[in-house]
């Protein structure tokens, strides 16, 4: 805690104009040797308008293949795939989090790290974080969600994977109200939570946001906008993965006020923020509620911005 009351320093790196060092995809997508691991991404991939090879961005089929394949090259993760409709998350930018979030735990370059244990919040269909968690850094990672669906998922990719069996473990949220009550057992401990919060505060935010991005897509490429009724989510996304009530803002809220009741328990507490203008009333939560440290750590992929927020108690 922070009984002296003082000032909680807060830290934040200059913006980044790439990814991590240490991200494998810092040079882009290499597709025809992705074709060449994972063949079933053959028929996505066609030259574009600049006559690079590449994938349509705005098919969901193509871009759940494209996962599979670069987790299948990369990260020897066999047989990933989500049920139709749940969150398909780019693989550069999770990868991304995973690598700030070891420096943040002193990460020794060359060294797995099999003591360091991970919770992740939240870890949806997808499992990315604790997938990637293990297979980079060989920690041990543990997967909440309220979806047992999604968590049935994520079972049968550990199952297909017989690395993951002792390193990835899942757990089910009963409660909506809370993330880490009936999550985080008497006398356990974590290093390190991660958790990609729901972006938005309806369906109906939620198809108007992926329309906007369909259409970026479709200037990028030189094409029309996305007809107006097309509500079709490009990245897929399930009702707990993509929106929630009150949105990222009031998500954050009730996640940094219930890491303080576990403030013993979890030595760095992180979540990612999309939205900018959030970060400022989380980190005024998070002194109040007294934590001795607090960091902003700003990811760039592409031309998207995103930030991770990292606090602790300890």
């Amino acid at each position: 805690m922070n009984p002296n009351n003082r000032p909680v320093p807060v830290s934040k790196k200059p913006a980044r104009k790439a990814l991590h060092p240490r991200n494998l995809h810092n040079q882009g997508y290499d597709f025809q040797a992705l074709v060449e691991s994972h063949p079933a991404l053959a028929p996505y991939v066609k030259p574009n308008a600049h006559g690079n090879l590449s994938i349509d961005f705005a098919d969901p089929l193509a871009v759940k293949t494209l996962n599979a394949a670069l987790l299948n090259r990369y990260y020897n993760i066999v047989d990933w795939d989500i049920p139709e409709g749940a969150l398909c998350p780019p693989i550069p930018g999770r990868a991304d989090y995973i690598h700030y979030v070891a420096d943040l735990l002193g990460h020794q370059p060359g060294l797995e790290q099999p003591g360091i244990k991970l919770l992740d919040i939240g870890t949806g269909a997808n499992g990315i974080y604790p997938l990637l968690a293990c297979q980079i850094y060989g920690w041990q990672c543990v997967g909440s969600d309220i979806n047992t669906q999604s968590l049935e998922n994520v079972a049968r990719i550990i199952a297909n994977n017989p690395t993951l069996k002792d390193r990835f473990t899942l757990r089910t949220q009963h409660d909506k109200n809370h993330m880490f009550e009936g999550i985080i057992q008497p006398g356990e401990f974590f290093d390190v939570s991660v958790c990609n919060p729901p972006f938005h505060a309806s369906l109906d935010d939620a198809i108007k946001g992926n329309r906007l991005k369909r259409n970026n897509l479709a200037r990028s490429r030189g094409e029309r906008k996305t007809k107006a009724e097309s509500p079709s989510l490009n990245f897929g996304g399930l009702e707990a993965e993509l929106w929630c009530k009150g949105g990222e803002q009031l998500f954050l809220k009730k996640l940094i006020r219930e890491s303080q009741t576990y403030s013993t328990q979890c030595r760095w507490f992180t979540s990612l923020v999309s939205k900018a203008d959030n970060v400022k009333p989380a980190k005024k939560l998070i002194r109040k509620l007294g934590a001795v440290d607090c960091r902003e750590i700003d990811m760039k992929q592409g031309n998207k911005m995103t930030r991770v927020l990292a606090w602790t108690f300890i």
